[in-house]
C-alpha cells in the first residue's frame, strides 16, 4: 500500500493539492478552466486515445456492459442511503453514489499503476461516464419533477445535452477515422496530441480550485453513508459486475478502480443546472476526495491479485 501511495496517488494529490492551495490564497476564474477542459482538452485526449491506441469491439462491449451494472448497482445504493430523507436530498445521494470521478482523478491514476493500455482502458470509461453524466443525471435528479426556469428532464433533454459535448463528437470522428484507417496530417496529429497531454495535469488543478474555494463544509450521518458507499460499495459492485460479463485480467482491474474513486465534479454541476439538492452532493464529493486517499491505495494494492 505504501508504494501505492507513493508512486500512484501522490503525484495526483500533489498537484490538487497545489489547486487547492491557489485557490484558497487567490481568486481564479474556475468557469474558464472547466470550460477550457470540457471543450477543447477533454476532447483532444479523447480522440488522441482513439486514433493511437489498439481497441477491441468485444472488450468495448464487455466493459460497457459491467460498467451500466455498476452504475446501476451505485444508484440501487445511493436510494438506500437516502431512505426516509426528503426527495432533493435521496437524489442527490444516488448521484453522489453513481457518478465518479473516472476523468480528474481516475485517467492519471490509471495511466500510473497501469500504463498506457490502462489508460486507455480508463479512457473508455470516461467516455461511458460523459454518457452516464448527461442522460443519467437529469433523470435522477429531475424526472418527474416540474421546477420553473430549470431546464427539461427526460431522456431527450439528456441526449440533446449529451450530443452539445465537443468529445461526444470526437468519440464519432475517431471511430470514422479508425474505421476508415485514416491518418491525420502530422502537423495536426501533433496538435491534438499536445492538447491531449495538457488535458491531465490541467484536470487535476480543476479538481483542486473547486475543492480549494469550497471550505469545509457540514456533513451529515447520511452523507458519511453515501460516501462509504461510493469508496467501498463502487469498487465490490464493479468487481462482481466485471466478473458477471466475463471480464478478467487487467480490463477487470481497471474497472474496479475506477470504480473506486469519490463522486464526481460534475454531479455537483448538474446539481446546480437541474436545481437539485448541490449541497449534498458537494459535501459528498468533498469528503468522499479526502477519504479516497487511503482506500483508492488499498484498491491499487490489492488490484495484481485480479492478474
Amino acid at each position: 500500500m505504501l508504494n501505492a501511495l507513493g508512486t500512484v496517488l501522490l503525484p495526483v494529490f500533489v498537484v490538487a493539492g497545489l489547486g487547492a492551495l491557489l485557490s484558497s490564497r487567490l481568486p481564479i476564474d474556475q468557469a474558464t478552466v472547466a470550460r477550457l477542459t470540457l471543450y477543447l482538452l477533454s476532447p483532444a485526449l479523447v480522440l488522441n486515445v482513439l486514433l493511437t491506441t489498439p481497441i477491441q469491439a468485444g472488450e468495448i462491449l464487455a466493459l460497457g456492459a459491467a460498467y451500466a451494472l455498476t452504475v446501476a448497482g451505485c444508484l440501487a445504493l445511493g436510494w438506500l442511503c437516502g431512505l426516509g430523507a426528503p426527495q432533493a436530498e435521496r437524489r442527490g445521494l444516488m448521484a453522489s453514489v453513481s457518478l465518479w470521478n473516472s476523468g480528474n482523478m481516475g485517467l492519471p491514476i490509471a495511466l500510473f499503476a497501469f500504463g498506457q493500455t490502462g489508460f486507455a482502458q480508463a479512457t473508455l470509461l470516461f467516455l461511458m461516464s460523459f454518457v452516464t453524466v448527461y442522460l443519467v443525471a437529469p433523470l435522477v435528479y429531475s424526472a418527474g419533477v416540474r421546477t420553473e426556469g430549470q431546464p427539461r428532464a427526460g431522456l431527450g433533454a439528456g441526449l440533446l445535452n449529451m450530443v452539445r459535448l465537443p468529445a461526444v463528437w470526437m468519440v464519432g470522428l475517431g471511430v470514422v477515422l479508425r474505421a476508415l484507417n485514416v491518418t491525420l496530417p502530422t502537423g495536426l496529429a501533433r496538435s491534438v496530441e499536445l492538447l491531449a497531454q495538457a488535458t491531465l495535469p490541467v484536470v487535476l488543478l480543476s479538481l483542486g480550485l473547486q475543492l480549494g474555494a469550497g471550505g469545509w463544509p457540514r456533513l451529515t450521518r447520511r452523507v458519511w453513508l453515501a460516501v462509504a458507499a461510493r469508496l467501498v460499495g463502487g469498487p465490490l459492485l464493479a468487481l462482481g459486475a466485471g466478473w458477471l460479463c466475463g471480464l478478467d485480467g487487467q480490463a477487470l482491474a481497471v474497472l474496479v478502480l475506477s470504480a473506486s474513486m469519490p463522486t464526481a465534479v460534475n454531479a455537483l454541476l448538474m446539481a446546480r443546472e437541474y436545481g437539485s439538492d448541490a449541497e449534498t452532493v458537494a459535501r459528498a464529493a468533498f469528503l468522499s476526495t479526502l477519504l479516497s486517499l487511503p482506500t483508492v491505495a488499498g484498491v491499487v494494492a490489492l488490484l495484481p491479485r485480479l492478474n
